[in-house]
């Protein structure tokens, strides 16, 4: 077929794919409309794309919008289009419960991503429901017992030293520095050294984080998945570091099999896996069903990337607020100095950690005032009657806002004020529905013990080992997505070493 051919046969076909466009265009439009209804959120829609290229550059304010819209209606409801999805934001406690609690099937689907699943892989804990989700939680159960906690302490407290001196060495009286990369780092060794602590090599571990790295740049881009496309970049790094890490699972069985004790997250979880396998074989049971060391290593991942990215935004936001309340500050270096010195060369232990009552309270007035993860993006199943007035449509990407709902009931709530959560007012207990920085219902987050006691650790160290002072400018403290919220300038500090010696330990 010669090219005179073609461009005739391409101009004959023209109004007709030109009508196949605007035709399938005009579905688009009136599937939104119809999936809306009466919700408050935009009458016309982008073809194909929708909100997604405002969302992508200025999230903060499309959410914001959401938001806003969702309260002037009083609806506690609002409506958006992204790349060929339909989205439902809920300001609304009551409604994300509804979310929160309804987690199976036929209903909700937690995702954790608009698009997780091409991201995650499909045997994430985070896509599992009813009885296989059960037993896959009382089998993580292990890894965040009071001794397993302990066995952490010791971990988490090492590496935050080693960082907070390298962070001393990088400051400079004339030049602030960005925390927000170095809190990522430490959280990321953090995070490599108590899930798999020995089984990462140096060189695996420089692999883990530019993989990591692409995976982050990944989470934010538009989820087109083709060559050379972040998101596509990002699907394949997952799939590497899934396969790391089940080779971390593998060699934590021979070590758990050779009776050593455990010393990392992994190694309790395989320890009381064999130990299920050799009780059910002493006694003639059926073995319990063994989970491959992928799909342990997909798991891995999912409490890597819960723990890495929500951590690192509440340690900036602890920073950022501390230096902003200096009140709150005294009283937080003289509960930690009751109990703990630097001086001392012993790193704090599990007793030390609970007696600091004040610490633990502006840790969680930090998660609160500033939840990491201000959304927890779910998928309808089925069609879902959310009130009696409007049913979600299936397939709508549902996004119950943990942020919103931590500035409702509480007294004062945007007030930045730790002693709401003191034995006195007890806000913890009386306000425990509008506290959803952790979700709610089956699927709240198993290691939020964990991420307090990292909080409270990097709180009581930074304030003990230095000094610091916040440079400010003009919306430093506003909000950024990156995909978890930060404060707009990275939050840029002046750095100076406060103690008289650094800890030994």
């Amino acid at each position: 077929m010669d090219g005179d051919t073609i461009r005739r046969a391409l101009a004959a076909s023209g109004p007709y794919i030109l009508c196949c466009v605007v035709l399938l265009v005009l579905l688009e439009q009136l599937s939104y409309l119809r999936k809306k209804g009466t919700l408050p959120g935009p009458h016309l829609i982008v073809p194909f794309l929708g909100s997604a290229v405002p969302m992508i550059r200025h999230p903060t304010r499309f959410w914001e919008r959401q938001a806003a819209l969702a309260k002037s209606s009083g609806l506690g409801l609002s409506a958006d289009y992204l790349v060929g999805r339909f989205i439902l934001f809920i300001r609304s406690t009551e409604l994300s419960h509804k979310v929160f609690a309804n987690v199976r099937s036929d209903a909700f689907h937690l995702i954790g991503h608009p698009f997780g699943k091409k991201l995650f892989g499909e045997h994430n804990l985070i896509y599992m429901f009813d009885q296989q989700h059960k037993d896959l939680r009382r089998r993580i159960a292990p890894n965040f017992t009071p001794r397993a906690l302990s066995t952490y302490l010791d971990i988490q407290q090492r590496v935050i030293l080693s960082h907070l001196r390298r962070w001393l060495d990088l400051s400079s009286p004339s030049k602030p520095l960005r925390l927000r990369l170095l809190c990522r780092d430490l959280n990321l060794e953090t995070s490599q050294t108590v899930f798999v602590g020995p089984y990462l090599t140096p060189a695996a571990r420089e692999l883990f984080n530019r993989d990591y790295n692409l995976f982050n740049v990944g989470l934010m881009a538009i989820p087109f998945d083709f060559p050379g496309f972040a998101f596509r970049r990002a699907r394949l790094a997952v799939a590497r570091l899934i396969q790391t890490l089940s080779g971390c699972v593998s060699q934590s069985k021979d070590r758990m099999r050779a009776g050593e004790e455990p010393s990392c997250l992994v190694d309790f979880w395989m320890q009381d896996s064999l130990r299920e396998i050799a009780e059910a074989a002493d006694s003639g049971a059926p073995p319990p069903p063994e989970t491959s060391d992928l799909e342990i290593g997909g798991h891995l991942f999912d409490f890597l990337f819960a723990a890495q990215d929500a951590s690192t935004s509440s340690l900036l936001w602890a920073v950022a607020l501390l230096e902003s309340h200096p009140e709150v500050l005294e009283k937080v270096r003289a509960d930690v100095a009751a109990v703990w010195s630097p001086e001392s060369g012993n790193p704090i232990g599990a007793e030390q950690l609970r007696e600091m009552r004040y610490t633990e309270a502006v840790a969680r007035e930090v998660v609160r005032f500033r939840p990491p993860a201000t959304m927890v993006p779910h998928i309808t199943g089925e069609p879902f009657p959310l009130t009696e007035w409007y049913t979600i449509p299936k397939g709508a990407i549902v996004f119950p806002s943990a942020y919103e709902s931590s500035f409702q009931g509480f007294t004062e709530p945007d007030r930045f004020d730790p002693d709401r959560f003191s034995k006195e007012r007890q806000e913890d207990r009386i306000c425990k529905r509008n506290f959803l920085a952790f979700g709610a219902g089956p699927h709240q987050c198993v290691g939020q013990r964990y991420a307090i006691n990292h909080l409270v650790l990097f709180i009581a160290m930074f304030v003990s080992l230095i000094d610091f002072e916040r440079h400010r400018t003009d919306g430093c403290d506003d909000i950024a997505y990156v995909p978890t919220i930060v404060p707009n300038d990275e939050c840029q500090v002046y750095l100076s070493q406060r103690c008289t010696c650094f800890p030994s330990f």
